[in-house]
């Protein structure tokens, strides 16, 4: 791998001189001064890039929309009802906050949890602050309130908050060795975006000035290119997106810097090329070619990158970040979205290297893909992101959480066999990473819907909802949506100026959809092209309508064929939902799960809907012509073909895949075989 790099020390050094910053401390005695924080806090969006200057789209708050009565609500509501308030009883059982209370003399308990624990505790606290954007909720409040004050407690005189190097640990902080597997920046980088959430919801500072004291007192001061300084780099990317995060809510350039600095690596901490594949971090990052190593730090570190690109519009990171992007839409991207093929170091595999059964596609690594897509998005508008986002969000991120939201997938196969004894969803991981990570996905979901630019607003996503925000000029603006999407395809859209304004409405033509109409007041609009957004542009006023209608025809679509595993296989897609069959549903059942591959789909034959409100809180299920062909006696390997003319007929039922394993066990399929015949 590569590892010059035109971003030299002597050049870091000379920006941070000459930048102009806002000033949070004398630095070389370690004591900071309360930072100047984002007045309007309340206005930010779930990455606050409306001062970006690189950024085309600028985000609507959280709080700017509501998520009405549909397909989002229920998930919305059991996470804030069930998911978040159960995991908070999980981090306490398991010690996650004796950790803290133990190094302020208020707990006996030794320290439980790997290194990275303390991060468990930040995510769920970044979950609450995305759920408060969305409404008071006080006895969560509360209880958060007071373990941010625990948190805060624990934090050392000189800036320093880590519950696992303490103690005979001490030594171990921040050496290279510690820095490569150690997670302390990737805990505070989850400190600090769980602070940022938490006093964008509420105004509180409280855990964000904890996480400003570590960077101000104990990070910047003893870390970075000078040569009083120790080297850094990240371990596990997720603290530059943090730092430039921090940026855009103090104005501190510092970070920025900083944070620019990791992306390019250290020279000083020598790494092995294994290390620097696996991290996905170590060194410069416009040196990568392709996506590789462990899938969550590479998604993090895409963030990180794409986050510096926006504040400094280097145009080495957007050919870097773009090549990338394409790594993964054309050989790395799963049909539900989830990345990640190997169990073996969580990572990408070769060019078209996706397994089914084996699938490791961490719930972490889809959230990571969709707030990569999320980033590139804001910079560029371009509709292909919000493709990736909705299929990652409603496939491979929502399988991660169970219907009543207390069970959790770590890895998302798509195939499974419980013969195996895997026991695919459960309460509890002591690498916890992802229920949290799911639980503040959801919790932001209303600032996923809509951005402005300079031109007017962009609808992202549908479900029923109602947005009540302003365009760029500081005019008012409500849009008001009506469907019963993603089980229909009809969108209706109030769009409703406080006054008549002259804008363009940018409305999303999946790239899914084959057919799609779109007409205001009655009207039909022309140029409407799938995969990319129809821009309307009118002297819009109050009662204002437009309609939206997609073509919701199940597909039955085909991997390339450089994927071995889905050679001779079809899936089935509805819409944005990918869909799965469970052993349970098939009329003639399988003599076990061994067997569930000898259902076959029939080709020539055309797929029916049914809408089942009372299975799996009410889906669409698929029935399709299929077979299933007899097992072959003998010996394992034949010098005859199979005959399939005693292939029993029967109807394949298939399940939105998100809501798989969460009846009884049972043997699923994706990608099923099938035959022309």
């Amino acid at each position: 791998m590569k590892c010059g790099s035109s971003f030299t020390r002597r050049r870091f050094i000379a920006m941070a001189t000459a930048a102009t910053v806002l000033p949070t401390g004398d630095f070389a005695l370690g004591q900071s001064r309360a930072p100047t924080l984002d007045p309007d806090w309340a206005d930010a969006g779930i990455v606050a890039t409306r001062h970006s200057p690189y950024a085309k789209l600028k985000p609507v708050p959280v709080r700017a929309v509501t998520i009405t009565p549909g397909f989002w609500s229920k998930r919305r509501q059991t996470n804030v009802e069930s998911s978040i308030p159960s995991m908070r009883v999980e981090l306490m059982e398991h010690g996650r906050m004796d950790n803290f209370l133990r190094l302020e003399g208020k707990s006996a308990a030794p320290q439980k949890g790997p290194v990275y624990s303390d991060s468990d505790i930040y995510k769920w606290v970044e979950a609450v602050g995305f759920a408060l954007q969305s409404g008071p909720l006080p006895g969560l409040r509360a209880s958060t309130d007071e373990m941010i004050g625990q948190v805060a407690a624990a934090q050392e005189p000189g800036g320093y908050l880590n519950t696992y190097f303490v103690e005979s640990k001490r030594g171990d902080r921040m050496l290279p060795k510690t820095q490569t597997g150690g997670h302390e920046l990737y805990c505070i980088g989850h400190l600090l975006q769980g602070g940022i959430a938490y006093y964008r919801a509420t105004g509180d500072p409280t855990l964000l000035n904890a996480g400003v004291r570590f960077v101000d007192d104990f990070l910047l001061p003893g870390y970075g290119p000078a040569a009083n300084q120790g080297p850094i780099v990240a371990g596990h990317p997720e603290i530059e997106m943090a730092l430039i995060e921090l940026y855009r809510t103090t104005g501190n350039r510092r970070y920025l810097e900083l944070a620019g600095y990791i992306l390019q690596g250290d020279p000083r901490i020598p790494l092995q090329e294994r290390q620097i594949v696996y991290m996905f971090c170590g060194a410069p990052f416009t040196s990568r070619t392709k996506l590789e190593g462990h899938a969550v730090r590479a998604m993090y570190a895409c963030c990180g990158a794409t986050d510096y690109y926006l504040e400094t519009g280097d145009p080495a990171y957007w050919k870097t970040l773009n090549r990338l992007w394409e790594d993964l839409a054309e050989h790395q991207l799963y049909v539900t979205g989830g990345v990640g093929a190997r169990s073996d170091g969580e990572a990408f595999g070769n060019a078209y290297e996706l397994p089914n059964e084996t699938a490791y596609g961490e719930s972490c690594a889809a959230i990571g893909n969709m707030m990569w897509n999320w980033r590139m998005l804001a910079a560029s508008g371009d509709a292909k992101f919000t493709d990736v986002m909705e299929r990652a969000l409603y496939n491979g991120i929502n399988s991660g959480m169970s219907l009543d939201g207390k069970l959790y997938c770590y890895r998302n196969p798509l195939a499974f066999d419980p013969s195996s004894g895997d026991k695919i969803r459960n309460p509890w991981y002591d690498t916890t990473c992802c229920p949290p990570n799911l639980e503040r996905t959801f919790a932001a979901l209303p600032g996923y819907f809509y951005s402005t630019s300079a031109e007017g607003v962009y609808v992202h996503f549908y479900d029923n909802s109602e947005l009540q925000w302003q365009l760029d000029n500081g005019a008012k603006l409500a849009i008001k949506q009506t469907t019963q999407y993603p089980w229909e395809g009809t969108v209706h859209l109030a769009v409703t100026p406080a006054s008549p304004e002259e804008f363009t409405l940018f409305v999303r033509i999946p790239g899914w959809s084959k057919r799609n109409t779109v007409k205001v007041n009655g009207s039909p609009v022309a140029g409407v092209t799938a995969g990319e957004y129809l821009p309307i542009k009118r002297r819009w006023s109050a009662g204002d309508a437009v309609e939206l209608s997609f073509d919701m025809q199940p597909q039955a679509v085909h991997a390339n064929l450089a994927v071995t595993d889905d050679r001779g296989r079809i899936a089935f897609e509805r819409g944005p939902i990918v869909y799965c069959m469970e052993q349970l549903d098939q009329a003639v059942a399988a003599a076990d799960a061994a067997d569930f591959p000898r259902y076959t789909a029939q080709l020539t034959e055309a797929t029916a809907t049914v809408y089942q409100p009372e299975l799996l809180e009410g889906v669409v299920v698929l029935e399709h012509p299929g077979a299933l062909l007899p097992a072959e006696p003998g010996s394992l390997y034949q010098a005859t073909l199979p005959s399939t003319e005693a292939a029993h007929p029967t109807t394949l039922r298939l399940i939105p895949y998100y809501a798989w394993s969460n009846r009884q066990l049972s043997a699923m399929q994706v990608w099923i075989p099938y035959r022309q015949g």
